[in-house]
């Protein structure tokens, strides 16, 4: 594991949730949520990211089941991290994100964010968050 900011994304077809932390604290927040199905949109805002934060490394979530089989979108997110580690040269890893979802959704609930429209617009990020801290406890597969 490299020194440094950490990006993390929980992928979607449709959102792509971000979070940012530091290997020195391991203390992850949520960053942003790119709101596109358009690729190439979403690699320019990614690409913003990265100017900005100056990362180290980056971390995906891969989507499973709860009996550890790989969900529909698994391939799809490999397939994601594999084109951020050829389009930014950095270390790229994947990290079991099963229960994100519902450890984002939670988060939400105790800060006094209500299900439904108003937690949708900090969800996706909020499960990048959750992905991040499962990353700074095991860092997972690196791509």
């Amino acid at each position: 594991m490299l020194e440094g900011a950490v990006l993390a994304f929980d992928f979607g077809e449709r959102r792509i949730g971000v979070a940012v932390g530091n290997t020195q604290l391991g203390i992850p927040h949520p960053l942003a949520t790119i709101d596109t199905p358009v690729t190439d949109q979403r690699f320019a805002a990614i690409a913003k990211l990265i100017a900005e934060w100056q990362p180290a490394q980056l971390v995906v979530g891969l989507p499973m089941h709860p009996d550890g089989v790989e969900h529909e979108l698994s391939a799809l997110s490999r397939r994601f991290a594999n084109r951020l580690k050829g389009r930014f040269g950095l270390p790229v890893w994947l990290v079991d994100e099963r229960y994100t979802s519902v450890i984002a959704e939670s988060m939400l609930e105790e800060a006094g964010v209500q299900r439904g429209r108003k937690q949708k617009p900090a969800l996706d990020q909020v499960a990048a968050q959750a992905i991040l801290a499962t990353w700074f406890d095991q860092p997972g597969v690196e791509v």
